[in-house]
């Protein structure tokens, strides 16, 4: 029996066949996310890794310009295993997997 388990209509969150997992999310994948006042994202990864990433040098950029607001900033989320703001306004997960920083838990 094959069953698959859609996350939204345009992302297949894992495949399940017959007892056994197809395939394996890559270890970019985004699992979670908060946003912070300073414009810094705090995320959480397949690979269990939670990091922190500086989203300010993208102010900066036209596609962007709408994450200067704060309460729009704040609205991020996840979908599809990356951040989301609107249909319009993402980050790749492997640009924030790979810019982020590594949060050190005290």
């Amino acid at each position: 029996m094959n069953k698959l388990f859609i996350k939204s209509s345009l992302c297949i969150k894992t495949s399940y066949v017959e007892g056994r997992i197809d395939m394996k999310d890559p270890n970019w994948v985004v699992r979670s996310v908060q946003a912070k006042n300073d414009y810094t994202l705090i995320l959480s990864f397949a690979d269990g890794s939670t990091k922190i990433y500086d989203a300010r040098p993208l102010l900066e950029k036209n596609i962007y310009t709408k994450l200067n607001n704060p309460i729009f900033f704040s609205k991020a989320k996840v979908e599809c295993g990356t951040v989301v703001w609107n249909d319009d306004i993402d980050i790749s997960p492997e640009h924030l997997y790979e810019f982020s920083t590594p949060l050190n838990e005290n």
